[in-house]
């Protein structure tokens, strides 16, 4: 990142802090003995941050995807303030309250058919966790203990503790760093067929043969339904998903649907397995759930797997953390989906879709630029080379937006509240952003130099 973008002078004591900061405090995807510059965020609103020196960045990242109303929503923070006045926290094991109930009841209403048995966790990466145990218990209860291993997609990523490492990518996640440590599973091709293009049968060919030859020994798989996240911003046909929910049921094993990435409208519609019409055993959400606010995630079984597990050996599922259904944030989560619920919010991710477009499509065919793809409020930039992570971020910030691309891309997930105006900054910057980082890229070539691989798995 340019020096101008991230170095001070900081007012207030900043430059002190940023200081501590880089001693002490261990970033995510950082190193330590070299950490990389960060901006010091004093106030959010809407979808802008405020740095420490007074600069104001559109935010196209909507925190990593979750800040679905833009910060500070009044409606979000009233029910924040409204539960800390009765009930901040208490252990869910023996003990109930008002948020939890009211929160399960919305989200059974709005989970696909059969959705019925709600867990609610602390973070995306836990809520992945427990799918995991669940399908594991299930079929131990279910007498087929050797039903053990899960099936996961190339491109996939679930989240960063253990089990949940085992199902991401084997390439781009982090198998090769815990090899003998994550369990071993099986690893489908990715979706080749695109979103939008002609469905091509072939494309579940590899699933389907893994899934016939393994059927004896897989517990489960677990995917992400259309759109492939942090793995590499994939969007791949609905028809893919409809084909492995079907021999899913043909060899009786169990679909885990992460959308901890995509509930709550990110594709446009309420889930992303709603463009497949098909229901899972287990979903996983996360993220959007509080609109960003506060750290939950729910875990959403069908009554059989629910019923199967309590009525085997251990009687319950193995799992339960200590700030399990804490009351504010189930009281926040509330809020956000009914302020969801009472928005046109399909109108508003279907206008940014066609922003996202209209602002990203000049990038198309350019050279160093492998593709361009919008799919709800998600817009993609992929390029050719791997993209320097700083270098990225900065000329973003100097045109006054913040993104954080990976790998060979430069996207943007916004908040659906940000307007017009802003989407066009934001397409602009992630234009700029591209071609900076296209010219970057070539003259490293010319000289020999490498390319730094870019940002977190």
């Amino acid at each position: 990142m340019a020096d101008d973008a991230t170095d001070g002078p900081w007012p207030d004591g900043w430059s002190a802090d940023l200081a501590f900061d880089r001693e002490h405090l261990w970033h995510p995807y950082a190193s330590t003995t070299a950490p990389p510059p960060v901006l010091p965020v004093v106030r959010a609103a809407g979808v802008r941050l405020t740095l420490a020196d007074g600069r104001e960045l559109i935010d196209g990242m909507a925190s990593w995807w979750a800040v679905i109303h833009g910060y500070q929503h009044p409606a979000l923070l009233q029910a924040l303030a409204d539960q800390a006045s009765r009930l901040t926290h208490v252990m869910f094991g023996g003990l109930t309250h008002a948020p939890a109930i009211a929160l399960a009841k919305r989200l059974v209403a709005l989970a696909p058919a059969g959705l019925n048995k709600v867990f609610l966790c602390d973070s995306g990466s836990v809520a992945v966790e427990v799918a995991i145990k669940m399908a594991l218990q299930y079929w131990q209860a279910a007498g087929r203990p050797a039903k053990r291993r899960l099936l996961a997609l190339a491109g996939g990523y679930h989240g960063d503790t253990l089990g949940a490492m085992s199902v991401c990518d084997p390439v781009t996640g982090m198998h090769r760093l815990f090899n003998g440590v994550l369990p071993q599973q099986l690893i489908a091709p990715r979706p080749a067929c695109r979103f939008g293009e002609p469905w091509d049968p072939d494309d579940a060919t590899a699933i389907a043969r893994l899934i016939e030859e393994h059927h004896s020994e897989l517990a489960a798989v677990i995917l992400e339904p259309v759109v492939q996240g942090a793995g590499g911003m994939w969007f791949y046909h609905p028809e893919y998903l409809r084909t492995v929910r079907g021999l899913c049921d043909e060899h009786r094993v169990l679909l885990i649907a992460d959308e901890i990435a995509t509930g709550f409208g990110r594709t446009g519609r309420m889930f992303a397995g709603d463009h497949a019409g098909i229901a899972p055993d287990i979903l996983c959400l996360g993220k959007a759930l509080t609109g960003g606010c506060l750290p939950l995630a729910a875990t959403i079984a069908s009554e059989r797997v629910a019923t199967t597990i309590s009525r085997g050996a251990a009687g319950c599922l193995m799992h339960g953390p200590t700030f399990m259904a804490n009351p504010l944030a189930c009281a926040v989560a509330c809020a956000s989906i009914d302020l969801l619920l009472a928005s046109d919010w399909q109108g508003r991710v279907e206008a940014i879709a066609d922003r996202l477009r209209d602002g990203l499509v000049d990038c198309a065919g350019l050279d160093g630029i492998r593709s361009v793809r919008v799919l709800g409020a998600i817009g993609v930039i992929e390029l050719e080379a791997p993209v320097d992570l700083q270098a990225c971020t900065g000329d973003a910030v100097g045109i006054g937006v913040w993104l954080r691309p990976f790998g060979r891309l430069i996207y943007a997930m916004p908040s659906y509240t940000m307007g017009p105006a802003d989407l066009r900054r934001l397409t602009w910057a992630m234009r700029i952003t591209a071609q900076r980082q296209v010219a970057r890229s070539r003259a490293r070539a010319a000289t020999g130099a490498l390319v730094p691989e870019g940002g977190e798995s």
